[in-house]
This record gives structure tokens, C-alpha cells and sequence, in this order.
């Protein structure tokens, strides 16, 4: 039996066939953004699609919980699943190359009014044997947070430092004049840098038990044991309660820990102290650079970069900067007056004069484990600096063979 073709069989069959095209233009945007960033961030992809004449191409942003994030991007873009841009720091940019097929080269994009456009050294992030794989979109540090009802002038000096947080300890009622996470590598690294540390040399190759590094854990258990300013097993819970307790006016942390601070209690923000250990280096923390990644899977990569420049432009990092809390790579950003007078973002905009980019290796991932055993050992006085790098030294070294000979 010949079934008659209706005009509405037609427009059925039109509207199949045109779906799959219009899904495939559509930018999928992975984030790990909760809060106020992720309302600022969600706000400039509206701001993004208001511009697109072709509804095709607007841009759907997906929050990834943080914790599972990276296993999914590794799991899903690989098989042709998953988001067509995502947005992470550059940590795990040199396994996901070497990996293959989970990130797309944009050296080929890449223009010198993109590089103008952006804070010195950021696209060094996104760069990986020499190829740009990412947009630099905003940039993460600790640097020193302090309540100015205490602590009237912030210590320049790690010698005025130990000072002042001597005046503001007293273990038996619980109070220190110091708190950050220094048995977390990534919160002593800017002690690390200030010594000229570093947990890989060119190549890359691990320099986990150099002297530089010794000297810089040193140094730190001489103000948790010798000058006794910081409590036991620091935790960023304990971090947070001791600051907003009044119990510890002096912390070491990023942005993110200022959504932990209650809102009846002060704070200011300066760089970290210069170090006398060191012939009088700052401390240098660790920068984390937020990229724009697009998937290699994606059916409009040319779209996508665009959407990428979109996000990295003064337009979008105002927002970014203003309603997230954000720190864009964008540099003019910072000349507008609402910036420049925000004292959080010119905090952190300064400290970035002292920061070093943490390391974008593909054998970067191989190193926190055993370096985070490490620090344990030395803090809880089961082993000491030399032994327990040396012991998390070869642990990389042994991982980062069996990594090279995989590939």
C-alpha cells in the first residue's frame, strides 16, 4: 500500500533533517564555575550569543562538578563526546596533548592583536612544545590576606612577618598570627620560587631534591617549629575559621578564599613578604592561568575560536572582572577606573608582578602524589627535608620513565 506524501510528512522529514545541523553548530561550553563566577561567566555567554545573527551558533554553558571535571574531559573528548570549548588551567595541558585528540592547536588563529591584547607571559601557558593550544581568559595566586583592625601595616618582610605573627600567637587559647596550607605544595611553592626552586628542569626533568628546594622547606618548618606562628595540620577549613574567629589575622590564599571570609569581618590584601633567607627574594607563587580550550571533536572550531577571542575580549572581562571576581588576562581591563579602584582586583594584579606560571608538562601530573607524601613526612617529623624529597624524587623519576616508555 503507497502511502501519500502530505505536506505535513514533508515538514516533518525538513525538520529531522535540519536538526542534526542545527545541534552540531551549537558550541557546548564545559565550566567548573559556581556562584558569583558562574553568574558573571553565564552572563557574558548571553552577552556572547545577543551578537549572533545565526541562532546556530550560540553557545550552551555546562557547569562540570570541579572534582570530576578533568576525568571527564580525558574520558569524553577522546571518543567525539563531550564539549566543543571548556575552560581549565593550564596543569593539565601537556598530558592532554600528548595524549592526543582531547585539544586543538590555535597557533593558526592566533594573531598579534590577540597577543597585544593580553598581560605579559599569559599565552606561555598555553603553549606546550612550542604550539599554542589554548586562550589565556583569567589568572588565579595566593597572596597575603589580612584583618587591618590587627594587623595595621602589612609585614613586607618575612623577618617583620615573624614579627608581628609572634605578637598574635598564643597556642594555649588557639590563636597564631599565621595560617596558610604549608604542607600543600601548591601553597609553599611561592617559598619554592623565592629560593629559585622548582620541581622540574627544562627537559622536563624532575629536580624534586635540589638544594633550592631543601633550603625553602627549611625555612618554612623554622616558622612552624622554631617560631611556632602556625597551627598544626592546617587545613583550608581550619584556615578559614581561625581567620573569621579573629585567631589569625594573617593568611596566605587566593581569591577563592575570600567567599569563606563572614561578612562582619574585615580584610586587606598586599603581596607576599620578600625573604630574607633568600637574599631578600619575594615569595613567588605558583599562577594558575585559566585557559580556553576547543575540542578537537568539534564541528565549528573556526565558531569556536571566535567565541574563545569573545571571552578574552575588554568587553567580556569587564564582567568577568567586576560581577565574577575574576582576574581576566585581558590587560586593558585594568586601566578602566571600576578595576583599578577595586582593591581586590589590584591586589591580585600586583602580586601577579611576583608570580611564576606553574608548569604546563605533561609529567606535571606525576608529581603531586608523591611530593604531597613528602611534605607529610616532614611536617609530622618522620622524615626530614633531604629524605623525604629524595624518596619523592626518585618516585618521579621511576613514574615518568614508565609514562615515556607508554607513549
Amino acid at each position: 500500500m503507497k502511502h501519500a506524501v502530505t505536506p505535513g510528512f514533508i515538514a516533518a522529514v525538513g525538520l529531522f533533517l535540519l536538526t542534526p545541523s542545527l545541534a552540531s553548530a551549537e558550541l557546548i561550553v564545559w565550566h567548573a564555575y559556581r556562584g558569583g563566577e558562574k553568574a558573571a561567566f553565564e552572563k557574558v555567554i548571553e552577552m556572547y550569543n545577543a551578537q549572533q545573527a545565526d541562532a546556530s551558533t550560540m553557545a550552551k554553558p555546562l557547569a562540570v562538578p570541579y572534582d570530576a571535571y578533568a576525568d571527564k574531559i580525558t574520558a569524553a573528548i577522546p571518543r567525539g563526546k563531550g564539549p566543543d570549548v571548556y575552560i581549565f588551567a593550564q596543569d593539565r595541558l601537556g598530558g592532554w596533548v600528548e595524549a592526543g585528540q582531547t585539544v586543538e592547536s590555535v597557533d593558526f588563529f592566533v594573531d598579534d592583536e590577540l597577543l597585544d591584547s593580553l598581560l605579559p607571559g599569559m599565552i606561555d601557558a598555553m603553549t606546550y612544545r612550542d604550539t599554542i593550544y589554548g586562550i589565556p581568559l583569567n589568572y588565579k595566586s595566593i597572596t597575603m590576606i589580612y584583618n587591618p583592625e590587627v594587623v595595621e601595616d602589612p609585614p613586607a618582610t618575612v623577618r617583620d612577618l615573624i614579627t608581628v605573627a609572634k605578637q598574635n600567637t598564643n597556642v594555649a587559647s588557639g590563636n597564631f598570627g599565621l595560617a596558610y596550607e604549608y604542607s600543600n605544595y601548591f601553597f609553599h611553592a611561592a617559598l619554592m620560587n623565592a629560593f629559585g626552586g622548582q620541581v622540574f628542569a627544562p627537559g622536563p626533568e624532575p629536580v624534586i631534591d635540589s638544594d633550592e628546594n631543601i633550603s625553602s622547606i627549611k625555612e618554612m618548618l623554622r616558622w612552624y617549629k622554631t617560631e611556632g606562628v602556625l597551627p598544626d595540620d592546617p587545613s583550608a577549613a581550619l584556615i578559614a575559621s581561625l581567620f573569621n574567629s579573629g585567631k589569625a589575622p594573617i593568611v596566605f590564599s587566593g581569591p577563592w578564599f575570600l567567599g569563606e571570609i563572614e561578612e562582619d569581618v574585615p580584610y586587606s590584601l598586599a603581596p607576599l613578604p620578600t625573604v630574607e633567607a633568600a637574599g631578600g627574594a619575594p615569595m613567588r607563587p605558583w599562577l594558575t592561568i585559566e585557559g580556553v580550550y576547543i575540542s578537537p571533536q568539534s564541528q565549528d572550531i573556526d565558531q569556536a575560536y571566535e567565541f574563545a577571542r569573545f571571552l578574552v575580549s575588554e568587553e567580556a572581562a569587564s564582567v568577568l572582572a567586576l560581577e565574577g571576581g575574576q582576574l581576566p588576562t585581558n590587560q586593558a581591563v585594568y586601566a578602566q577606573s571600576e578595576v583599578a579602584n577595586n582593591e581586590t582586583l589590584a591586589a591580585f594584579r600586583a602580586q601577579l608582578e611576583n608570580a611564576v606560571p606553574m608548569p604546563n608538562y605533561a609529567e606535571m601530573t606525576l608529581m603531586w602524589s608523591p611530593v604531597t607524601t613528602a611534605m607529610n613526612k616532614i611536617v609530622k617529623g618522620s622524615a626530614s627535608p633531604e629524605a623525604a624529597l629524595a624518596e619523592a624524587q626518585k618516585k618521579v623519576e621511576k613514574d615518568i620513565d614508565v609514562l615515556r616508555t607508554s607513549r
